[in-house]
């Protein structure tokens, strides 16, 4: 296991990602398909804030009484999240680069959500699938109000 290749791939997706909720025009920001899903805006904030809980996780630290830094936060535009945000993600990912191919591919992960355990490395390419999961979503969010969507495919 390749932590250069993981940062990398963590990058990619970061980028993708921040390409496609760029494309987002300021008055869809509270739209959402149904009343029981995320709004556009609560899906970044979701993504972006989830770096604060995955590097407590990969860290070992308790997640007992979690709180995100996101919880209460309004939206107001990319700009100001994505720089909120910027130095829980720098933390993440400084964490990463501190793990060795022995940890990555031995150090066992326990997700407090679920409980399964599951190797550092694996724990971190699920981080990745994670995001790139809501990065569809929020496609099928912009293709359902007629948006157009960004091109991430270069």
């Amino acid at each position: 296991m390749n932590k250069e290749l993981i940062l990398i791939n963590f990058e990619e997706i970061r980028r993708r990602s921040i390409k496609l909720w760029s494309g987002l025009p300021k008055e869809y920001y509270d739209w959402k398909p149904d009343d029981s899903a995320m709004s556009s805006a609560e899906i970044i904030q979701h993504v972006l804030g989830a770096d604060h809980g995955w590097n407590m996780i990969i860290s070992g630290q308790d997640m007992a009484d979690y709180r995100s830094p996101w919880d209460g936060r309004k939206f107001t535009n990319m700009e100001n999240e994505l720089e909120f945000a910027r130095p829980y993600r720098e933390e993440f990912l400084n964490t990463v680069t501190t793990f060795s191919s022995s940890a990555l591919k031995n150090q066992e992960i326990t997700h407090p959500g679920n409980g399964k355990k599951r190797k550092l490395g694996d724990y971190l390419l699920r981080i990745g699938y994670h995001e790139s999961v809501h990065a569809g979503q929020f496609l099928s969010y912009l293709r359902a109000m007629g948006i157009v969507r960004p091109d991430i495919w270069d």
